[in-house]
């Protein structure tokens, strides 16, 4: 079995967690397809979005699959004038991870991170574990407590 630096830190602390694998031989590697191929309800699957403040600080926001992130709303939550997506080409450089299999655990660094708050209503989430084709299933106030993050209604 493959360990990604996600796996590896949650079994380094003990954390509980599930490993859903997907087959990637289409390419289709969006939230929406994911949450598909792994036969489980959109609501589940959150996406890992990697942000730049005009701070040029950087901030990780994970929201269901099938929701929009509210820019105005992170901004404020972040106290930042404005907020945009980290352009592709800077992921890797900041994060460590491709786009497609970019996990909130084991970036580079730890960045501010924010969870919206659906996940609250949720047993488990799951999220990317770090390599395209990969998933981890966890509670999502585990997760909350090892990125040391927050939750927060950041959608549209």
């Amino acid at each position: 079995m493959i360990k990604t630096n996600a796996m590896r830190i949650l079994d380094k602390m003990k954390v509980e967690y599930e490993v859903i694998t997907y087959d990637v031989k289409d390419n289709k590697i969006d939230g929406i397809a994911v949450s598909k191929k792994i036969g489980r309800e959109e609501k589940y699957v959150y996406k890992t979005l990697v942000t730049k403040g005009i701070s040029k600080s950087i901030y990780i926001f994970l929201i269901p699959v099938t929701e929009e992130i509210d820019f105005k709303k992170v901004a404020k939550i972040t106290n930042e004038k404005t907020i945009e997506m980290l352009d592709l080409s800077e992921l890797q450089k900041y994060t460590g991870y491709i786009r497609g299999g970019c996990s909130p655990l084991g970036m580079k660094k730890q960045y501010k991170t924010f969870i919206h708050n659906s996940a609250l209503e949720l047993q488990t989430i799951i999220v990317s574990a770090g390599k395209i084709g990969f998933q981890i299933e966890i509670n999502p106030n585990l997760l909350v407590d090892i990125v040391e993050g927050s939750f927060n209604d950041l959608i549209k």
